[in-house]
């Protein structure tokens, strides 16, 4: 089922983060908080301001949740270095840097998520989640 839900509904939580970037190098990072419940290595979907993408969440050195990337299908979500990473052109267009304030949006709990500039009113077009087993084939087909 789709349904279109604003941002500042009942239906989204909303939390704070930071932009950081990965050990030495510029690649942005967001850290995600321990409330979302997501685990390493789950492929998610993400909204940057509205738009679709795919997103594998990763664990850093120090235990902690993120992500690093939105891709446009989930096999390169799984990938690295392959397809374009829309995260950081997002964070560029948007003039967020590290140390930067954004908003996570968790849509779909577990599924979906949405990223923003604080102040900013996004409509997500939420979706139930796939049944586990046409995930499965799905990632299976992938590769």
């Amino acid at each position: 089922m789709t349904e279109r839900v604003p941002s500042d509904h009942d239906a989204v939580t909303t939390h704070r983060a930071h932009v950081e970037c990965v050990g030495r190098t510029s690649r942005p990072r967001v850290p995600l908080p321990e409330a979302l419940a997501v685990a390493a290595s789950d492929v998610v979907r993400v909204s940057l301001a509205g738009d679709k993408y795919h997103a594998q969440v990763r664990e850093s050195l120090d235990g902690d949740v993120d992500l690093r990337g939105a891709f446009a299908n989930p096999r390169l979500a799984r990938t690295d270095g392959e397809g374009e990473n829309h995260l950081r052109r997002w964070l560029d267009d948007v003039g967020i840097g590290a140390g930067g304030p954004l908003l996570v949006d968790a849509v779909t709990p577990g599924f979906m998520y949405g990223l923003r500039p604080p102040g900013q009113r996004v409509v997500y077009t939420a979706r139930d989640p796939p049944s586990s087993s046409l995930s499965d084939i799905a990632r299976d087909l992938d590769g």
